[in-house]
């Protein structure tokens, strides 16, 4: 990786992704910016939950039931879903599904040189 940005070619691509289980792996930590991959077997699911941040969920493959407060949606390649800190959600995989959780951290100001 470079030391100015980070690229990822592919999250399709994984390989060792278990049969069974929910695998999740932190693949950047940054100040502003974790980003977490999860791989879901067919029928995991990742109960109700809150977050302390906003997050984004990113789903790369798979079919997904995502509970987004009150609401439930369907959720496949390409879905993207902006989440507010605190907003209870839940996700049940219909198929081996893999997921980006981008969790979004608050920026702390630059110290002044004063």
């Amino acid at each position: 990786m470079s030391d100015s940005f980070t690229f990822f070619e592919r999250f399709e691509d994984i390989e060792n992704l278990p049969n069974d289980g929910i695998l999740s792996r932190t693949v950047l930590n940054e100040p502003s910016l974790r980003l977490v991959l999860f791989h879901f077997a067919e029928g995991q699911e990742l109960t109700d939950h809150t977050s302390a941040t906003p997050a984004v969920i990113q789903i790369i493959s798979g079919e997904a039931t995502l509970r987004l407060g009150e609401e439930t949606r369907e959720a496949h390649p390409g879905t993207l879903v902006y989440m507010p800190a605190k907003l209870n959600h839940a996700v049940f995989a219909k198929t081996n599904t893999t997921m980006l959780l981008h969790m979004l951290k608050s920026a702390k100001p630059a110290q002044s040189a004063e």
